[in-house]
């Protein structure tokens, strides 16, 4: 079926969907790509595009397509999936707003990216929808933002680039602010939900892989709620986003499909000082007690910057404060010279191996997030061929694994590295 569009971004007018927009612009042009936005309100659709014209320099009113598609109509929706080939869908809450979107694409035979990084809605479209997708040919590829492409790919970079056999991956998060630092109220809200039917995970992923993966030793072992971390010298916390999800959806497909050894995964937070750290658990245990209840989300919902200390608003970040922002994720492996035939096979001796490398680039919301879906968008656009050989719901390092993506993220300020550089 031929299509108007290669790409449609969906959500245009939102706040991270703006962002997406203005990435796009940025490369359409070299990338010889024809494009569309989509949204409920097409007066700000062209808002958006007069907006991206002033950033990129790029003409875009009389080159870039309009499409009027509401998430509440599924027939909009449809219309919206049959113009182009690949949606980047930037409307969350995806626990609301997603499953619509996925459907329609699926359906149509559209591919569908989006940047949820919520595992329960994540889980249950590759449960609900992979078949589908597989006997329609296309790609529904989740978590194609900072949650959580630098995790995901950043952990098949390292073992690309160590030579041997990986047997444990911890990750480190630092993020560096001179202006402050914030995020949007959609993000929030995501993690209020998130955490409040974090119970709907253990029951979905008995559906979804009813068979355990192989337990593998020697055993990575939680370094606790709390430590001071000799690798990157800093005091550090669990990383409550959904890295470790993602990274071990992709870690059961390499091994269902490619006989891999999985590896084992920790992600953890830098915090700038045992005080900090201290404020920090403070603050996510109200979260977590509010969360858990009704009159509790409301408020969460109600009063974002008081109850996260002023983290998240529905203004989000400043372009001061974007402009000096800045991430570095630090993945740390361990493992062995030698690399069994096997995947069940065990090792007779202890890990001897360690390899550090690192991820890093600019702010992680707004900047690092719409660099992540385009790129990954261009992948799926252009190598078919080194994608999995069957359409389906995969998470970035299945789908994304063995095409070029790393390679053009660097490029494009997203930097994969090996070795432990300075701190930021």
């Amino acid at each position: 079926m031929a299509r108007e569009y290669d790409l449609i971004i969906f959500g245009a007018t939102g706040f991270t969907g703006q962002y997406v927009v203005e990435e796009l612009a940025r490369v359409a042009d070299e990338e010889k790509i024809t494009w569309a936005v989509a949204g409920r309100h097409v007066e700000k659709l062209k808002i958006i595009l007069e907006k991206a014209e002033k950033v990129s320099g790029k003409s875009l009113i009389k080159n870039v397509g309009i499409i009027k598609a509401d998430v509440v109509d599924p027939n909009s929706l449809a219309e919206m999936a049959k113009k182009g080939r690949i949606v980047l869908n930037c409307v969350g809450p995806y626990r609301f707003y997603g499953e619509a979107v996925v459907k329609a694409c699926v359906e149509n035979s559209t591919s569908h990216l989006d940047i949820s990084g919520e595992p329960q809605f994540l889980e249950r479209m590759q449960l609900d929808y992979n078949s589908t997708a597989r006997e329609n040919s296309c790609y529904v590829v989740g978590a194609c933002g900072f949650d959580s492409i630098p995790a995901d790919m950043g952990t098949v970079f390292l073992e690309q680039e160590f030579g041997g056999q990986v047997n444990t991956v911890e990750t480190y998060l630092n993020i560096k602010a001179k202006h402050g630092f914030h995020l949007h109220y959609g993000t929030w809200q995501s993690a209020i939900y998130g955490f409040a039917c974090a119970n709907e995970l253990k029951p979905l992923r008995k559906k979804l892989f009813p068979q355990r993966l192989p337990e593998f030793k020697p055993k990575l072992k939680s370094r606790g709620p709390l430590h001071k971390n000799p690798i990157v010298k800093s005091w550090c916390l669990p990383f409550p986003g959904s890295d470790r999800s993602v990274v071990m959806r992709s870690q059961r497909y390499f091994y269902e499909k490619e006989k891999k050894r999985p590896i084992q995964m920790s992600a953890y937070v830098q915090c700038p000082s045992l005080i900090a750290s201290v404020l920090m658990i403070i603050t996510a245990a109200v979260f977590g007690i509010l969360a858990s209840f009704k009159f509790g989300r409301t408020l969460l919902e109600n009063y974002p910057r008081v109850f996260s200390f002023g983290a998240f608003d529905h203004k989000g970040p400043s372009k001061e404060e974007m402009d000096g922002t800045s991430f570095v994720l630090t993945l740390a492996g361990k493992g062995w010279n030698e690399k069994l035939i096997e995947p069940v096979d065990t090792h007779t001796n202890a890990p001897e191996k360690e390899l550090v490398v690192q991820v890093s680039g600019p702010e992680l919301g707004y900047v690092a997030t719409p660099i992540c879906m385009v790129q990954a968008a261009l992948v799926l656009l252009r190598e078919a061929d080194k994608l999995p050989s069957e359409g389906g719901v995969y998470s970035p390092g299945a789908a994304f694994g063995k095409t070029s993506l790393i390679n053009r993220l660097t490029k494009n300020g997203v930097k994969f590295e090996t070795g432990l550089k300075s701190s930021l």
